[in-house]
């Protein structure tokens, strides 16, 4: 019997439940995976509250890496024993399993220098990073932009990345300790806002002017400070709601602060194009295996341990990349 995690009920860490499944065989266009590691992200307390709805009983999490055990029919391109990550969106749900059943299409082939414990790691994260570095805004050498959560897991890997851009990257953080981490992966400046002014440090950064881009994964705590920090048509890319969701606002107050743009983007529309989707994947997976992009994974949990993880994630106890390990 595998081992899974499934909620029953919205609500809290405590709803996850630890069970036994029997997978069964693969179906047309399915493979029977192993998982190795599983990630660990906070869009996965999204499904777990209900901030985005599935149908009850659900499995949770959508990113992990393992080895094929069994190709069901018609699936090409992929072979018993194959290394394999993904991530999607309610097309991937049901991560948190020693074993499972799952569509083709999402999978991942891992080359020899990158393990699964990596993967696991960074395939939402670093495809995340990749689409926000490589795809949102024509980013031009010099410029400087804002990173909220900049020792998170998605945080690391975008402050390496955009060093790589040649750009200076304004960092925030809820502890000193998080901070060293934050400077120690990229980030040119780093602010501290349980005792600094985010907007009052980042105008004094940027010589009055802002910064061109805004990664903001707090949400509501931070949606009007990230706006007053952006310089003129600058850009507010809301990635996540940590904090909660941003309240309706008035559009106008985007033209009062500067004709500004906000955007609210999701990784599944940025891999949904199979050519777009591979790019985005070979640029990645070659920074890591090349070391300019390092992975971080500072926190390991057992499976079982779901409601301990959440509990910690929510708790911002984590630094980098979290996974579970099988």
């Amino acid at each position: 019997m595998a081992k899974v995690v499934r909620f029953y009920e919205t609500g809290g860490p405590e709803v996850l439940r630890f069970e036994d499944v029997d997978v069964g065989q693969p179906g047309p266009g399915e493979v029977r995976l192993r998982h190795v590691a599983v990630g660990l992200n906070f869009a996965d307390t999204y499904f777990r509250s209900g901030i985005y709805p599935v149908p009850m009983p659900s499995g949770i999490g959508n990113e992990a890496a393992g080895v094929i055990e069994a190709v069901g029919p018609g699936v090409t391109g992929l072979a018993v024993g194959d290394r394999v990550t993904y991530t999607g969106f309610t097309n991937t749900l049901g991560a948190y399993s020693s074993e499972r059943l799952i569509a083709a299409a999402p999978l991942i082939k891992l080359p020899e220098g990158i393990s699964c414990e990596t993967a696991a790691a960074m395939t939402m994260r670093g495809l995340s990073a990749a689409y926000l570095c490589r795809k949102i805004y024509p980013f031009q050498r010099g410029e400087t932009i804002l990173l909220h959560a900049a020792a998170g897991g998605v945080g690391l890997i975008v402050s390496q990345w955009a060093k790589l851009l040649g750009l200076s990257v304004i960092g925030t953080v809820s502890t000193d300790a998080k901070a060293e981490v934050a400077k120690a992966h990229g980030c040119d400046h780093v602010i501290n806002y349980s005792h600094e002014d985010v907007v009052a440090r980042v105008r004094e950064i940027t010589g009055g002017v802002g910064v061109s881009v805004v990664f903001d994964s707090v949400g509501k705590d931070t949606f009007m400070l990230s706006l007053d920090c952006l310089k003129r048509r600058g850009l507010l890319v809301c990635v996540g709601t940590a904090s909660g969701k941003i309240p309706p606002f008035d559009p106008a107050i985007l033209a009062r602060k500067g004709s500004l743009y906000v955007t609210r983007p999701g990784l599944a529309d940025y891999i949904a194009d199979p050519v777009e989707k591979q790019e985005l994947v070979d640029e990645l997976f070659g920074h890591v295996a090349a070391g300019r992009i390092r992975i971080e994974i500072n926190q390991r949990y057992a499976l079982a341990d779901a409601v301990q993880a959440h509990r910690d994630l929510e708790g911002r106890k984590t630094t980098g990349s979290s996974i579970f390990v099988l």
